[in-house]
């Protein structure tokens, strides 16, 4: 096991059709976790806390520096958020390893700079109840 850079890195999502689109040339950078419900289940009798885990999750915030409506890229991909209401598979590769999950897209939210740049951001958050794991 090596230590490595985050690149490449990439990233493919679904349509609102199911199609499979490789967008990872428009992410400029992402935010991606999977964490666990915590449950303290400390009885009186202990001095220390005791804990259990609870239900997996995962949510994923992907970013674009650029606005870019070219056919089957970002904007085509995110532009049914707020018109659609599917599952899309998101997949993140790296170095081999690969996490991909049934997400829900909750926003695709724009942000025009005073420079005139165009970025944005689509928030994601698990949808299937179907534990993410690294493959």
């Amino acid at each position: 096991m090596a230590k490595e850079p985050g690149f490449p890195f990439s990233v493919s999502v679904d349509d609102s059709a199911g199609v499979v689109r490789d967008i990872s040339n428009d992410i400029s950078n992402l935010q991606y976790a999977t964490p666990r419900g915590v449950q303290d289940i400390t009885g009186v009798n202990r001095s220390a806390i005791e804990r259990q885990l609870l239900l997996a999750d995962m949510s994923c915030t992907l970013n674009g520096a650029a606005f870019n409506d070219a056919a089957n890229l970002s904007h085509s991909v995110f532009k049914t958020v707020p018109s659609s209401s599917v599952n899309r598979t998101t997949t993140l590769a790296l170095s081999g390893q690969t996490l991909a999950a049934e997400l829900l897209f909750s926003d695709y939210a724009h942000t025009r700079g005073q420079d005139g740049s165009l970025t944005w951001t689509a928030p994601g958050v698990l949808a299937d109840g179907t534990v993410p794991t690294w493959t």
